[in-house]
């Protein structure tokens, strides 16, 4: 059972979606449990069931109780809201995914934690449960019907243009509006910026384009795979993340790639061609972003790409391990006085 409470699909939330339906096509009963209403229940395969819970009053109480009559051996929170209410589960396994970072008061009463990068793991406070670090995949979409024309075309502009594009919820941490006035100030004539998503500084980023018809906020988009093959550049802005499914995804894509150095970021590009620059500095991300577009402009468009290393980030092998993290959890509840390895669980489980 996988809890997630969230309106709109991100990264969290697409992660969770990912996981469930992969455990599903695996022959495993999977659930998961978030807001009524919620866009995540139209984003599941079919054999997934959604339980939505119409308002937050006694939303623990609720999920324990749901876990109990489902008779849930796992129950998976992504997110802090989620993570605090898997907590009060008593008689599953409880998990939780340190899609942003550990926070005491949202993950230390669970019985596992997954970190989604090496810096959460080695940072993490003594804990009873267990804590592995698994790290993301860019996730399988749903095919949709998309319009065939490509991006620059959908959007009236010249086939010499640069598109540099960022890609996340509208919200403070991401740093948009820093790259706002990082694109106004020092990006050159012929770039436009696209802003793809939606959430609360939608009004406030217009403001900060100032009419400047170079910025384009697109808003929610389904077609992320034609988008980002239609983009020079991915940037990043963001003040934190732990592991960005859309860095990964413009990864897996090709795209060249500029992020501030958060946590996540510095761990997926070490040894790779996308280039880090310091978290919240509007100067060095403008000068970058000129550098990278100079850069690009030389090179005809069949060669802006860049190659990556992402064998790490496969996500059949991640599925995979998350189950064996699931099995290790469950039996370290049940004998908690062992300290268990791999071999050990895997004869156990399969007793």
């Amino acid at each position: 059972m996988h809890v997630v409470f969230s309106s709109r699909v991100a990264g969290g939330e697409r992660h969770c979606i990912d996981l469930a339906n992969a455990q599903a096509a695996l022959g495993h009963q999977v659930h998961v449990v978030g807001k009524a209403g919620s866009a995540v229940a139209r984003e599941l395969a079919p054999g997934v069931r959604f339980h939505g819970l119409a308002g937050p009053l006694l939303r623990g109480w609720r999920v324990a109780r749901l876990a109990r009559r489902l008779g849930a051996t796992v129950c998976h929170g992504h997110l802090g809201p989620a993570c605090r209410a898997v907590a009060q589960v008593d008689q599953a396994a409880r998990i939780g995914t340190l899609h942003v970072g550990f926070k005491a008061h949202q993950h230390a009463a669970l019985d596992g934690l997954v970190c989604v990068n090496r810096a959460q793991h080695e940072g993490l406070p003594a804990l009873d449960g267990l804590a592995t670090v698994i790290h993301n995949w860019a996730p399988e979409r749903q095919a949709r019907p998309t319009p065939a024309a490509d991006l620059r075309a959908e959007l009236g502009l010249g086939a010499n243009r640069l598109l540099v594009g960022c890609i996340g919820r509208l919200h403070p941490t991401k740093g948009m509006d820093l790259l706002v006035r990082a694109f106004l100030q020092y990006a050159p004539a012929d770039a436009v910026l696209l802003l793809v998503g939606e959430g609360p500084e939608a009004a406030r980023l217009q403001r900060l384009a100032g009419g400047d018809a170079r910025v384009r906020l697109l808003g929610f988009r389904h077609d992320m795979d034609r988008v980002l093959a239609g983009l020079d550049l991915v940037v990043s802005a963001s003040h934190e993340e732990a592991f960005p499914l859309v860095l990964l995804e413009a990864m897996r894509a090709g795209r060249a790639v500029l992020s501030t150095a958060t946590q996540g970021p510095r761990e997926m590009l070490a040894g790779q061609p996308g280039r880090l620059v310091p978290v919240g500095d509007v100067a060095a991300l403008g000068t970058a972003l000129a550098e990278e577009l100079t850069r690009l402009r030389a090179l005809p468009p069949g060669a802006r790409g860049a190659s990556y290393q992402t064998a790490a980030y496969d996500r059949g092998h991640a599925v995979a391990r998350t189950l064996t993290f699931y099995r290790d959890v469950l039996l370290h509840r049940t004998r908690p006085q062992l300290a268990l390895d791999e071999d050990e669980v895997l004869a156990g489980w399969q007793a």
